[in-house]
């Protein structure tokens, strides 16, 4: 049998994946909550693993926020703190029948304080679904809020 090297793992020398994360994410057996971010939105998505095969089960795209009343002329900041939330939000209202605790893979985001990454895992805890992440890496309220005079009126809407 031949002994896998770690330059045989295509995805980590494409900066892609690693692998040790991974593995402890993996050994936890919950759903995982993961955050990618693009040049334009935030995709968020519940994961569950099985045997070390990921399915998908829930998923928003930034993109949909447009349908639920983000201004068109605003249509450039979907991938804003005030965004990032609301996706987290989104995500929490189509995961309502989610019983399990889940937990956040950032992947090979580095883990930054009041970041996107943990406006998301603030608007889907917002939501009623059970994650735990430490309050002071999250963004203030003012900061998630920022200049939007909608974000209030869409959060109203979609709780």
């Amino acid at each position: 049998m031949k002994k896998q090297r770690k330059l045989d793992k295509k995805r980590r020398r494409q900066g892609k994946t690693n692998y040790t994360k991974r593995l402890i994410l993996l050994k936890g057996n919950f759903p995982r909550l993961v955050v990618r971010k693009s040049n334009k939105y935030i995709t968020l998505q519940i994961i569950e693993s099985s045997h070390a095969q990921d399915k998908v089960i829930y998923t928003v795209n930034t993109r949909e926020l447009l349908k639920q009343g983000w201004p068109e002329d605003k249509k450039g900041s979907l991938k804003s703190l005030a965004a990032s939330y609301l996706g987290g939000l989104l995500l929490g209202k189509k995961a309502k029948e989610l019983k399990q605790e889940v937990i956040l893979d950032s992947g090979l985001i580095p883990n930054t304080p009041s970041s996107r990454i943990y406006a998301a895992v603030k608007g889907f805890a917002d939501s009623g679904i059970k994650i735990k992440f430490n309050e002071n890496v999250v963004p203030s309220e003012e900061r998630i809020k920022s200049n939007y005079e909608f974000f209030e009126k869409m959060k109203g809407e979609m709780k």
